[in-house]
């Protein structure tokens, strides 16, 4: 059978069995201020006081086992054991202490997933001394460095790592003169740097086994920066207590994780919880594996995540969609790819945005051709401030947008605010707060002590709360037009992105106090090119004037329109930007993802044109719809 004919089959394969639990019932309590309280039906089970304690054990256990793996100068891989790691995390333990680091001078890590960032991670773990992990594209992306220098002001670091000197720049324009740098490879210009070996190769004493019996539940483990809705970066705290209870939650939702030990290959990065919490998290709880994937979903490197995948045959696969939209055109053409991702995999974990559903239907068919039976895909909703895991859709109702019912030991409140349900968080895995931020911390926790995520949901079916909750949009970009109108910006943006498949990577809606409903669009620069039929090296104005791009785009405004059921959904002008949104003006976050409301800033003159449909706009014409 070929995958066309595939594609023509009914999905009335079973799915391969796995184990679920945790978030499949829930408890609902409607209070008299409106409010309502869900908590999963299953207790948290215990857990340990440090995750470090896990290492510990699988180092006793399964010495010999692969903790983590990634690939060398010439192809094969390194392999880190858990003996290996527990010993190079006591080194490096060591000379954490005998520099004298904690929480008022922690350690930064600039530079992306890697061994050593795991060894040196580990060792500040045994230490009880802080880390922050921070977004590379700071320091290799940005022009002015501003994130990086507010950030490091903030943490004030007592040590601060790179891999490599590729970071020197950054290094030199934002790190005091007096503050150790680590290099694991080369130097920096008219700076003296230690390097990785040298701190790999101190030895350990009695006063890493002390450190280590001073760390508690509440010891904070890292900073992780998240620039939520503003410019400015805060640092959310993770504890101790906040890691394991939500790793425990984890594998309660997902018991097979304790199973068998766990093959992740993973290319999620560790300066965001869902890489470095979840994903790094579980692995080391579980006694597992992970390979570092050094590809990522975007057309020049997704090809290194395809090599990885057809090496190693993960258990469990976890992703952002645009990673396994990828993936599932892989798989459509690549027998020995399709046959080795799902030989073994049991299940399938997206977060981050919605997976479209011919995405969906397409890892299904792969999955029925190349084994017979579909792989379970699960989602789930949490954020930095949650560890991140909080809410989970393993139950009957799983699909694009559904994010199920709360885990063991969290607690939901749904607070009706602007006519939506904002979502409240409270218990074990939730953060303290932000480092050095009072105020920020104090307008993020309401009076009862629940964290407000500006998240909203809704019932899946009101009359059956027990089928889950799905998402809302964020209360933050919702608007009013002129007429008072509501414009719930979540799911119309959801709406527009499936649309404009395979031409549209993202938009800003746009209408605040104005008519209608319009857009701002950033184009998938190489979907449009392909379009135009034009080489690579056209520029994006040429590309996007371009009679079939510019009828595309034409035709999905026109079709938004006349597909809309009011005001509110009715998209009536759109502008395709030819500049791309800015990491250094805010607009683009360090994961990729678009900062709504500083597009819509920086760009006002843009909008105002758009508006009053200036075709002379400085990015591009308006498409007004065709009414």
């Amino acid at each position: 059978m070929t995958p066309a004919e595939a594609g023509a089959a009914p999905h009335d394969r079973p799915l391969r069995p796995v184990r679920l639990g945790g978030s499949l019932a829930a408890h609902f309590e409607p209070r008299a201020d409106g409010a309502t309280l869900v908590t999963s039906a299953e207790p948290l089970a215990p857990y340990p006081a440090r995750l470090t304690d896990r290492l510990l054990h699988w180092a006793a256990v399964a010495p010999d086992r692969t903790l983590a793996a990634r690939r060398v100068a010439g192809g094969e891989w390194r392999h880190l054991s858990y003996r290996e790691a527990l010993a190079s995390a006591r080194a490096f333990a060591q000379a954490l202490i005998d520099r004298g680091l904690g929480a008022e001078r922690p350690v930064a890590i600039l530079s992306d997933n890697g061994l050593e960032h795991l060894q040196l991670g580990l060792g500040a773990m045994l230490a009880g001394v802080p880390y922050a992990p921070i977004s590379p594209a700071y320091s290799l992306l940005s022009q002015d460095h501003g994130k990086l220098r507010q950030i490091l002001a903030t943490l004030t670091p007592g040590l601060v790592f790179a891999a490599s000197a590729a970071y020197a720049k950054a290094i030199s324009a934002t790190v005091d003169a007096n503050t150790p740098v680590v290099l694991a490879e080369g130097g920096i210009e008219g700076r003296e740097v230690l390097a990785f070996d040298a701190l790999l190769a101190t030895r350990p004493t009695d006063a890493v086994d002390a450190a280590h019996a001073r760390v508690g539940p509440e010891t904070i483990v890292k900073f992780l920066f998240t620039s939520g809705s503003t410019k400015s970066p805060k640092g959310v705290i993770n504890t101790q207590h906040m890691l394991c209870a939500n790793q425990q939650q984890i594998l309660q939702c997902f018991p097979l994780l304790g199973e068998e030990p766990p093959v992740l290959v993973d290319w999620l990065p560790w300066n965001h919880t869902f890489g470095g919490n979840h994903n790094v998290g579980l692995t080391l709880y579980n006694g597992g594996t992970l390979y570092i994937d050094d590809g990522k979903p975007v057309p020049a490197l997704v090809g290194e995540t395809l090599r990885n995948l057809r090496e190693i045959a993960p258990t469990v696969y976890f992703n952002v969609p645009k990673g396994f939209e990828e993936i599932a055109n892989a798989l459509e053409t690549d027998a020995a790819l399709r046959e080795r991702f799902f030989s073994r995999v049991k299940m399938m974990f997206f977060a981050g945005a919605g997976l479209s559903q011919p995405v969906w239907d397409k890892l299904d068919r792969m999955a029925e051709l190349a084994c017979g039976e579909r792989i379970r895909m699960l989602t789930g909703l949490g954020m930095t401030e949650t560890s991140p895991f909080a809410i989970c859709a393993n139950g009957p109702v799983v699909r694009s947008g559904v994010v199920g019912l709360p885990a063991p030991g969290v607690e939901l409140k749904l607070v009706p605010v602007d006519g939506k349900l904002e979502v409240r968080y409270r218990g074990p895995n939730i953060t303290p707060g932000y480092w050095r931020a009072p105020e920020q911390t104090g307008e993020h926790f309401d009076a009862e002590g629940w964290f407000c995520s500006g998240d909203a949901l809704k019932f899946i079916d009101p009359a059956q709360p027990q089928l889950g909750l799905q998402f809302d949009g964020r209360i933050a970009e919702d608007f009013k037009l002129s007429t008072g109108t509501f414009v719930s910006v979540g799911p119309l943006r959801a709406r527009v992105i499936a649309a404009g498949d395979p031409c549209v990577q993202d938009v800003v809606v746009t209408g605040a106090n104005r008519d209608d409903v319009g857009l701002l669009i950033i184009p998938r620069i190489d979907s449009c090119r392909a379009r135009a039929g034009l080489p690579e090296g056209a520029a994006l104005a040429e590309v996007l004037a371009a009679p079939p791009v510019r009828g595309f785009f034409q035709q999905l405004v026109d079709r938004l329109f006349a597909e809309g059921t009011g005001s509110a959904t009715r998209i009536a002008r759109a502008l395709v930007l030819v500049e791309p949104p800015n990491i250094d003006r805010g607009e683009i976050t360090d994961k990729g993802s678009i900062n709504q409301r500083a597009v819509l800033t920086e760009r006002a003159a843009l909008v105002d044109a758009l508006y009053e449909a200036d075709p002379n706009a400085r990015d591009a014409d308006v498409l007004l719809a065709r009414k």
